[in-house]
């Protein structure tokens, strides 16, 4: 690998750049991991970054983290019965209802999916 320099002031800084990566943005389950990764896994961390891996890895772990409470909330929600209907009856049954679901379905989510080795 040949590394091109280039003067700035009196100091020669090397021209590094990053490969084009996507315009996602990283959401709240990209964040958690990626602070967990920097406060447990710090190798891992600065393996991933180096190898410009950190922010597509990122991207996967929102994606797949965000379908999983999507997927868990509709099951729940079938599951223990909480409908259209419940919610135009009863709307803040409703309200707890789902709170509830989505507080349980994160749970699962983060277990598995973020503060994973």
């Amino acid at each position: 690998m040949e590394l091109t320099y280039h003067w700035e002031g009196d100091v020669l800084i090397p021209d590094l750049e990053l490969e084009n990566g996507s315009n996602y943005q990283i959401g709240k389950y990209g964040r958690m991991r990626q602070r967990y990764l920097f406060e447990n896994h710090h190798a891992m961390y600065t393996h991933l970054v180096l190898t410009e891996k950190l922010w597509k890895h990122l991207e996967e772990v929102d994606m797949e983290c965000n379908d999983m409470m999507d997927m868990l909330t509709v099951r729940m929600a079938e599951r223990e019965g909480v409908t259209e209907h419940l919610k135009s009856v009863d709307q803040l049954g409703w309200v707890r209802k789902m709170n509830n679901i989505r507080s349980r379905a994160e749970e699962v989510v983060l277990h598995d999916l973020i503060y994973m080795d």
